[in-house]
């Protein structure tokens, strides 16, 4: 089989949620249609590298999709009448003798529509997350697990209990309206924020970023806005989006390594970026309430703005967390409203906040927490506590290159024997030691 090369992946990659949305809104019938699917996309990568592209390949692909599911249909008697209905609805004769690239209804993109339908009432939120980073986002169920963490065979069963709810469902493959529509709006964002998050920082894998989620995240959004102009947090998503992935090309060191805030070269920043960012910041910020994606956005742009590390604002940092904290209080951000508390007061003080976290379970696992910690014990002279830190930090990490990172950074502060801190360690620079998320103070 010719194995297919990274345009022609990232094109099915981009097509995937497109064609299955198609598929949900003519026949309504999620876990069947998302089979389907998945059977065209595998008959693309086979096909496609020997034969070239087609010229209208949405359409073949929904077109091969579409015979796949008749083909499902007719196979189970138990089915006829769905059989009927779907028939009845596309004529099979009609179907089987145009091309497979001649659909007329190809352009219409329902990826909006798809992922609404995942973000539905009968599913709770983290269900509605799950299914829609996988019908939509594409990411694995261990990616998707990772994020939650929770075990992957727990995230199997939400996604496969999710797929079976949505298909008993009944409701209609269409927008919202009224409050519903403010509710599921708020589960959009929220997925296509974790999408973003993991393009930007893998949570598995031997690659620190995936640009393609990245790059999906930031369309859908740009969408959504296109669509929701009104909506201050749909602006505020996508500057966060924007302001965050101009720093991503300076994120990767020229062996794969992570470099963190401290270390980028800043001329490798997409200024196009930045600056599109910030005059979008600055359109939504006066509308009214300002919602967590704008404060998120606006620390972004602090960062973003400053010439170097040392030119940064960490005050006008430090209360933008405080606000944030207030209006969306949850453990990642008072990690990081640590660190800007340390760059403000001292370490002391960013480790007071950060022992507030110890007794949270959820964070006595994560390895940002003990990172965090290990670069706060680090600036305070508690090399020590800092290696232990580093260590543990290391262990707990899933992603290879944030591994390499926190060893890398262990090995640094284990080597002088004589226990002063030398000027290329970690240490005598002013900036964070551990990778977060968009938004934060390490990224």
């Amino acid at each position: 089989m010719t194995t297919p090369g990274p345009a022609i992946e990232d094109l099915l990659r981009e097509l995937a949620p497109q064609v299955l949305g198609t598929l949900v809104r003519r026949y309504g019938r999620f876990d069947a249609a998302e089979d389907a699917t998945q059977e065209a996309l595998l008959r693309a990568a086979q096909r496609w590298p020997a034969e070239g592209v087609p010229d209208n390949p949405r359409a073949w692909l929904v077109t091969v999709a579409v015979r796949r599911l008749l083909d499902e249909i007719r196979a189970a008697a138990s089915r006829r009448r769905r059989e009927a209905a779907v028939l009845a609805a596309t004529p099979q004769s009609e179907l089987l003798a145009r091309p497979a690239d001649a659909d007329p209804d190809v352009d219409r993109d329902d990826s909006l529509r798809l992922l609404f339908l995942c973000c539905h009432p009968a599913l709770s939120v983290p269900s509605q997350i799950a299914l829609t980073l996988r019908a939509v986002g594409g990411l694995t169920t261990a990616q998707i697990a990772a994020a939650f963490l929770v075990p992957e065979a727990t995230m199997a069963q939400r996604i496969s209990r999710a797929k079976r709810a949505v298909a008993g469902s009944g409701l209609p493959f269409a927008m919202p309206a009224g409050e519903a529509f403010a509710e599921r709006l708020r589960s959009v964002l929220h997925v296509l924020y974790l999408i973003f998050n993991e393009g930007y920082t893998s949570s598995d894998g031997t690659e620190l970023t995936v640009p393609h989620l990245c790059a999906e995240a930031i369309r859908l959004t740009r969408w959504l806005r296109d669509l929701l102009p009104d909506e201050a947090e749909v602006g505020g998503l996508l500057a966060l989006m924007l302001l965050t992935d101009a720093r991503r090309p300076a994120r990767i060191g020229p062996d794969g390594v992570l470099v963190p805030l401290d270390e980028q070269d800043r001329s490798r920043w997409d200024r196009q970026r930045i600056a599109e960012g910030v005059a979008l910041l600055h359109e939504v910020l006066p509308r009214g309430e300002v919602g967590p994606y704008q404060v998120q956005a606006a620390i972004a742009a602090v960062h973003d703005e400053a010439e170097t590390m040392a030119a940064t604002d960490w005050p006008q940092i430090l209360g933008l967390y405080d606000l944030l904290e207030a209006i969306a209080p949850n453990p990642m951000v008072t990690l990081n409203r640590a660190v800007a508390r340390a760059m403000v007061y001292g370490p002391a003080a960013g480790l007071e906040l950060l022992a507030t976290l110890e007794p949270d379970p959820r964070m006595a696992r994560h390895h940002r927490f003990f990172a965090t910690r290990a670069h706060l014990r680090e600036l305070a002279g508690d090399r020590e506590g800092a290696l232990a830190d580093y260590r543990e930090a290391a262990r707990r990490a899933v992603s290879l290159p944030e591994r390499r990172h926190l060893t890398v950074r262990a090995t640094r502060l284990a080597g002088p024997a004589d226990g002063v801190i030398s000027d290329s360690s970690p240490a005598s620079r002013p900036g964070p030691a551990c990778p977060s998320a968009p938004g934060c103070a390490g990224g």
